[in-house]
C-alpha cells in the first residue's frame, strides 16, 4: 500500500505540518492535518486514515492520552514523533501501542521508509496462511519455517515467537509486549524468557543460513523483525 493511502499528521507545529504535508503528498499519499489533540482524534473519527503520524508535544491534550485514544478505537499505525530520546520514553509508548517512533530533528527519508514499513504492517498476514519476507518464508497452517528454502525446526515457544514477530513485522516489541503475546499477562516480570527464546530463535534462523540481522536488537528497548523491500 503506498500511493492514495490516507495519512493524519497530529503536529503543532504550522512549519512541520506544512513540510509534512508537502513531502507526504509529492509521494501520492492523502495527508490530512490536525494541530491538536482534539482536532486530530476527530479527523481520525471521520477520516479513518491508514496510518498517523503524532506528535507528542501538543497543547491540550497530552500525546500519550491521544494515542491511548487512538489505540481505543483502532489498531492502525502510529509512528511517534518526539524530541525526548530516553529509551524508557520509547518503551513506554511502544508499550501503549505505538508502531514507531522518530527522534526530532528527524530525515524526511527516514520517515518515508517508517511510514511504508507501517502500510505494510501485517499487510502479508491478510487471506494468506503463507508468510514471505526476504529469504524468510512461514507456513502458519503446517509450522514450517525456511530461510532460503533451508527448513528450519523449531520448539513451539520459538515459533509462536517469530509468528508474534510477523504480525508486528517492522515495529520494535518491548520486552512487555512479547512476554504478554507469547507467554500471557502474568509471565510479564519474566524478562529472561524473551532474552533466552530470541537469542534461540536468532541462532536457529541463522545458523547454516547466511542469513544475519533478521531480527534486530534497539538496546535497552526491544527486538524487531526487518521488513525487506
Amino acid at each position: 500500500m503506498s500511493s492514495g493511502a490516507r495519512i493524519l499528521v497530529i503536529d503543532d507545529e504550522k512549519s512541520i505540518r506544512r513540510f509534512l504535508e508537502i513531502s507526504l503528498e509529492s509521494q501520492g499519499y492523502i495527508v490530512f492535518l490536525a494541530k491538536t489533540g482534539s482536532d486530530g482524534i476527530h479527523l481520525f473519527e471521520g477520516q479513518h486514515p491508514d496510518v498517523v503520524i503524532l506528535d507528542l508535544g501538543l497543547p491540550d491534550l497530552p500525546g500519550q492520552e491521544v494515542l491511548r485514544q487512538l489505540r481505543q478505537k483502532s489498531d492502525v499505525p502510529v509512528i511517534i514523533l518526539t524530541v525526548n530520546n530516553t529509551d524508557k520514553e520509547k518503551e513506554t509508548l511502544l508499550d501503549l501501542g505505538a508502531d514507531d517512533y522518530l527522534t526530532k530533528p528527524f530525515s524526511m527519508t527516514e520517515l518515508m521508509a517508517r511510514v511504508r514499513v507501517a502500510l505494510r504492517h501485517g499487510a502479508h498476514l491478510k487471506d494468506s496462511s503463507i508468510y514471505q519476507n526476504g529469504p524468510l518464508t512461514v507456513d502458519f497452517q503446517t509450522r514450517d519455517v525456511t530461510i532460503n528454502s533451508i527448513s528450519v525446526k523449531l520448539t513451539p515457544t520459538e515459533f509462536d515467537l517469530l509468528k508474534t514477530l510477523i504480525k508486528y513485522a517492522g515495529r520494535i516489541l518491548t520486552q512487555t509486549q512479547l512476554l504478554r503475546e507469547v507467554w500471557g499477562p502474568y509471565a510479564q516480570q519474566q524478562s529472561h524468557y524473551v532474552r533466552i527464546y530470541v537469542g534461540q530463535l536468532r541462532r536457529k534462523l541463522e545458523k547454516n543460513t547466511g542469513i544475519t540481522g533478521l531480527i534486530t536488537t534497539e538496546q535497552g528497548i526491544g527486538y524487531r523483525l526487518s521488513v525487506y523491500e
